[in-house]
């Protein structure tokens, strides 16, 4: 537990490096590979978090003083997922809940009922702070401990489900993404997007980001997309040229560089996908084993940082209007791109289809942060966690805000004996058909190659 909790302490950039130099050893690549590897992946994910700390400093201040000039008061500020990471490993029961996740993960792979092995247990948190939430509020270390298990369940077979979308999009094979965080927003996209599909106007449109290039011209390329999006926020916030022109270059910076930072992850994560890939058809013969990794490895794509700087400005004006909603956002504006991004590949990049089901999923973050805002104050304040005098409550779009994560809270604290078997019962018809669907297209794609 020492050395565990030293490297958990370390942070992602040493965990990450550690992490994917074993997991390359035991599939078998050299540990000189397998170090290199490891450390491009942690020196990407320290860019990139460079990055997002840059622009988070950049446009939370601006979307704060664009709320302060409507003189809309909202109670609770989103102080972002770095806070409630820190709340979440500060909990008396952390240690149990990780090594349950990790063990939920090693028994479905034993039993052949996922194919994600996920690597990225600093995003463990995710799927603990359920489990910590539950435990505060009914004071039951099991149903503590069934919450985050459950939610590992969940997030290893949404994992599993998505990986031929995140494979076909962006380009990553053998790789899944257990990151709650990016996977929550399916469970409203998938839907939504099939409704939209009912449309024949949404149907049959195909507006994508290159689209809205080609008919923009100069105005279509990214540095500049960036450059005017970042100058309307620091217009609508009040700034004067100086500091609107500096949040424009700010903006411009962040859609050149995170794509670059983005190609190391790539750079380091081919020779592990490769000998995973390799060891597995080795051990599981007919069987795909997906390396899970942080969704940071895809946040980078272009379309998904367009998409994002859109929604942000769009959830800003959202929280000011949407009825019920307490949050003002803040701290995890910059963030937004993880939770856009599996979106963007669900519908292959349709620029509207983003938007529209993008501020559905922003939506479900302020209503759901709302709700959860009182109780996640009180454990932040329970395990010493300090907070500012400016807001009476604190929230995130990290945590139970996720639409995922929320239902199995609610599960479990509200009438347990009733909403438990309800959810596990809904899950299971899920599962039935999301596998039975998988099942179907193989026997389609075994009898096309017959056929051939």
């Amino acid at each position: 537990m020492d050395v565990f909790n030293w490297l958990i302490a370390a942070g992602p950039t040493v965990l990450l490096p550690v992490i994917i130099t074993i997991i390359g050893l035991i599939f078998g690549l050299k540990i000189t590979r397998s170090f290199k590897s490891g450390l491009t992946l942690g020196i990407g994910f320290a860019g990139i978090k460079l990055i997002l700390d840059f622009m988070t400093t950049n446009v939370g201040p601006a979307a704060k003083a664009m709320v302060d000039r409507t003189g809309v008061h909202l109670t609770a500020l989103d102080v972002g997922w770095g806070s409630i990471a820190a709340v979440t490993w500060a909990s008396p029961i952390i240690a149990i809940l990780i090594f349950g996740i990790l063990l939920v993960n090693i028994i479905l792979l034993i039993l052949k009922k996922t194919h994600t092995l996920d690597v990225d247990i600093w995003n463990y948190h995710h799927m603990a702070i359920v489990g910590v939430m539950v435990y505060f509020v009914t004071k039951n270390i099991w149903l503590g401990i069934g919450s985050s298990i459950l939610m590992a369940l969940i997030t290893f077979k949404l994992a599993d489900w998505s990986q031929p979308i995140v494979e076909s999009f962006f380009g990553i094979p053998g790789v899944s993404l257990p990151t709650v965080s990016a996977l929550s927003s399916l469970v409203i996209a998938w839907p939504l997007n099939w409704l939209l599909d009912r449309i024949p106007f949404m149907r049959n449109n195909k507006f994508s980001i290159k689209d809205a290039q080609k008919y923009l011209g100069f105005f279509g390329d990214s540095m500049i997309m960036g450059l005017i999006i970042g100058m309307v926020i620091g217009w609508l916030a009040g700034y004067d040229l100086m500091k609107v022109m500096q949040l424009g270059v700010s903006m411009s910076a962040v859609l050149v560089l995170i794509p670059k930072m983005t190609s190391l992850f790539m750079e380091g994560l081919m020779p592990i996908s490769d000998a995973a890939q390799k060891w597995s058809e080795k051990r599981f013969k007919g069987r795909k084993l997906f390396i899970g990794l942080d969704a940071a490895v895809v946040v980078g794509n272009q379309d998904v940082i367009t998409t994002a700087l859109i929604i942000i400005p769009l959830t800003i004006a959202m929280a000011l209007i949407l009825p019920g909603n307490s949050v003002l956002p803040f701290a995890d504006l910059a963030v937004v791109p993880f939770r856009v991004a599996l979106v963007v590949a669900l519908t292959n990049g349709n620029l509207i289809k983003n938007i529209i089901i993008g501020l559905v999923v922003t939506a479900s973050l302020l209503w759901c942060g709302t709700a959860t805002a009182p109780v996640l104050t009180a454990i932040a304040k329970s395990v010493g966690i300090k907070l500012g005098a400016n807001s009476l409550y604190i929230s995130s779009f990290a945590a139970t805000s996720m639409i995922q994560s929320f239902i199995v809270y609610f599960a479990f604290t509200w009438h347990p004996l009733i909403s438990i078997p309800v959810l596990i019962i809904a899950f299971a018809g899920i599962w039935y058909f999301f596998d039975g669907i998988k099942h179907v297209n193989k026997n389609m794609e075994m009898q096309d190659a017959v056929t051939d």
